[in-house]
């Protein structure tokens, strides 16, 4: 058996999946879609959404089997990843790379592979989509192609899922801050306003200069109409 070597760019690699933040989260049927029509579409009993994390692969989709991840050692999507096109192997048991993998002599056994590297959008592949067979067999051309369009669209559901998650994350932060800017806001033009009505209502500040006395006023008048534009922009924001 001979493990694939490290990709050139590995660290990079690795904090381009990282990013997606994907790894051991729950099944999304979004995903579980697009791995059903591969394994429809290569004719395959096996069909995987294969994340190729520092030392294990991570299946995000699976069809036709039972285990959630592998070592990265035996990982025929370790070979995968390192290809710019689909990484095809029509019979494991004649390919000195993997006859005697731990996966073909043992479990599933496999002697078919196909995997279409899940290439991020800065060029680096976190992972596969593949077909597995416990028969030999090579794919067509149309299905090569199918398998390889149906892997962009796992990348494409990646970066919606991450959008989604930065969007949430936005409204979350914005939220904080509103509820920091309104206590901050508030709370000394509610002071002004008190202050200024207690001033309004003592008998010293009445027997004022008609021109102080409307200077309180204009005090009181003003720090309410601020207070109910904030209010006003506050509650906007929120909703």
């Amino acid at each position: 058996m001979k493990s694939a070597p490290l990709s050139e760019n590995e660290i990079l690699r690795l904090k381009t999946l990282e990013r997606y933040e994907v790894l051991d989260t729950e099944a999304e049927q979004s995903f579980d879609d697009i791995t059903k029509l591969a394994s429809v579409i290569c004719n395959t009993p096996i069909s995987l959404v294969s994340l190729v994390d520092s030392n294990r692969q991570w299946f995000k989709s699976k069809v036709g089997l039972d285990a959630d991840e592998t070592s990265r050692e035996i990982a025929f999507c370790s070979h995968a990843i390192l290809e710019e096109h689909v990484f095809e192997i029509e019979d494991a048991r004649k390919d000195e790379r993997f006859f005697d993998n731990p996966l073909v002599t043992d479990g599933p056994k496999i002697r078919f592979y196909a995997g279409a590297p899940l290439r991020a959008p800065n060029g680096e592949a976190v992972g596969t989509l593949c077909a597995i067979s416990d028969e030999p067999q090579k794919l067509t051309n149309e299905q090569r192609l199918a398998l390889k369009t149906l892997a962009k669209q796992v990348i494409a559901q990646l970066e919606l899922r991450l959008k989604v998650k930065q969007l949430k994350d936005s409204n979350r932060a914005k939220d904080e801050f509103l509820s920091t800017i309104s206590h901050e806001l508030r709370t000394p033009l509610n002071a002004i306003t008190g202050f200024s009505e207690i001033l309004k209502s003592s008998v010293e500040i009445k027997a004022l200069p008609e021109e102080q006395y409307e200077y309180i006023e204009n005090i009181e008048f003003s720090s309410h109409q601020l207070l109910e534009i904030v209010n006003s922009v506050l509650d906007l924001e929120k909703n």
